[in-house]
């Protein structure tokens, strides 16, 4: 059931004004919001997210319930730049990680940042669509 969930936290959501997010929008449905226990990172016109042991750093995104995942898992690994086609070092991996709801926690796919956050603005609130990551 966890290879049906994906967890987005930036330009795959609702409110992004990325076309991407339409990509997302034609193959799954919007299940409601969720946290990842994660720091997040401005990285360009897009942040990148890495696993925290500190639980006051939390990520805040949106759970997808995927229609057919193994098709859409692929044409979003192109967009994330992890697919098969790109050359390493990728920019992301798309790992199963534990994310918590207002109904419990869940087990879901996520993007995780696979490069350097060195020198990389921290996004302090963890929501990517937040006046404070501009």
């Amino acid at each position: 059931m966890s290879d049906e969930l994906l967890f987005v936290y930036g330009t795959l959501r609702r409110e992004s004004k990325e076309p991407a997010y339409h990509l997302l929008a034609r193959g799954a449905v919007y299940t409601g919001p969720a946290r990842y226990q994660g720091k997040m990172y401005r990285v360009d016109f897009y942040p990148g997210v890495v696993p925290s042991e500190d639980p006051a750093d939390i990520v805040r995104g949106e759970i997808y319930r995927l229609r057919n995942p193994g098709q859409l898992l692929l044409a979003l690994d192109d967009y994330e730049g992890c697919s098969e086609g790109c050359l390493p070092p990728r920019l992301f991996v798309r790992k199963i990680q534990t994310l918590h709801t207002d109904h419990g926690a869940i087990d879901a796919w996520i993007y995780l940042y696979n490069l350097s956050v060195d020198g990389l603005p921290v996004i302090e609130s963890g929501d990517f669509l937040k006046n404070d990551n501009q």
